[in-house]
C-alpha cells in the first residue's frame, strides 16, 4: 500500500496535462462505480513536429462515485513546455454521468462536463469541455467513441473564442493473459461547424496495453499506456502516454 501512494507521488512531482488532446489525454469510459473512490495519475511526453523539442504534461486527481449515475474527480495539473521546466498548469474539476445501465443496450451511454482552471486563468480564461462517451462491446472486443467539444471563456486574452471538437476512440481485446491490447486514437478537428484544412488538424493513433491487479475485495490498480504516432502534417511526431489509478 506505501509503495503504490510512494509511485503516485513521486509521479505527481515530476509530472507534467492538458484537457484537450495533448501529451497526457486518455480515453474516459462512462461507468460510474457508486462509492468507489480514486487516486488517478496520467503522464504524457510527445516529440512535437518540425524539430520543435518534445512537450511533457501529466496530472494527479482523486475522485468519487458519488451516486449510481455521477462521477465526480478533481486534478491537479503540470506542464513542461521545450526548453522549459516543469510547472503547475491547471486545476481541472470532472464529472461524469452514466445515462444508460451497462449492458443494457447495443452500447452504454455517458456525459462528460469537464472545468479547466488554468494557472493564468485571469488572462487565458477558463475552459470548458464537455460531450457524450459511448462503449460497447463485439465479441472479444470493448470499443469505446467519444465526442468533445471545448470553449474558452472569460480572460483577458484577444484570442478568438471558438467551440473546437474533439474525438478519442479505443479498441481492447479481451484476452486470457495478464494484459489485453488494443489500439487508441486522439483527434482535433479544430472548430466544431468549421473544420480546420486537414494540415492543421491533430490525428494520433497507436497500439495499447491494458493491466489490472486485484489487492482486495475493492482495491485494484488498474493502467493502461499507448504509443501513438502523428498521422498527419500538423500531428506531433509521436507520442506516449499511461493512466495509473488505484481504486478503493
Amino acid at each position: 500500500m506505501r509503495s503504490t501512494f510512494r509511485l503516485i507521488a513521486a509521479g505527481a512531482l515530476g509530472l507534467p496535462a492538458l484537457v484537450q488532446a495533448g501529451p497526457a489525454d486518455y480515453v474516459t469510459t462512462p461507468a460510474v462505480e457508486y462509492g468507489e473512490r480514486e487516486i488517478d495519475m496520467k503522464y504524457g511526453t510527445e516529440k512535437l513536429a518540425n524539430g520543435e523539442g518534445r512537450e511533457s504534461a501529466g496530472s494527479i486527481g482523486f475522485g468519487y462515485g458519488a451516486t449510481p449515475w455521477w462521477f465526480t474527480e478533481a486534478y491537479l495539473k503540470a506542464q513542461k513546455l521545450p526548453g522549459d521546466k516543469t510547472r503547475y498548469d491547471a486545476f481541472e474539476w470532472e464529472n461524469k454521468f452514466q445515462l444508460t445501465e451497462t449492458g443494457k443496450y447495443f452500447g452504454d451511454l455517458g456525459f462528460l462536463v469537464e472545468l479547466e482552471v488554468p494557472r493564468e486563468h485571469h488572462e487565458e480564461g477558463y475552459e470548458l469541455a464537455f460531450g457524450p462517451l459511448l462503449q460497447g462491446d463485439t465479441g472479444p472486443l470493448t470499443w469505446n467513441a467519444n465526442l468533445l467539444f471545448e470553449r474558452k471563456f472569460s480572460g483577458h486574452s484577444d484570442e478568438r473564442r471558438v467551440t473546437e471538437m474533439l474525438y478519442q476512440f479505443q479498441v481492447k481485446y479481451r484476452s486470457d493473459l495478464a494484459v489485453d491490447f488494443g489500439l487508441q486514437a486522439f483527434g482535433e478537428m479544430g472548430e466544431w461547424n468549421h473544420w480546420a484544412p486537414a494540415s492543421q488538424q491533430e490525428h494520433l493513433a497507436g497500439p495499447a496495453i491494458f493491466g489490472q491487479y486485484k489487492l482486495g475485495a475493492r482495491e485494484a490498480i488498474k493502467w493502461n499506456a499507448a504509443w501513438l504516432a502523428g498521422l498527419n502534417k500538423g500531428s506531433p511526431d509521436n507520442r506516449f502516454r499511461v493512466q495509473v489509478e488505484y481504486e478503493f
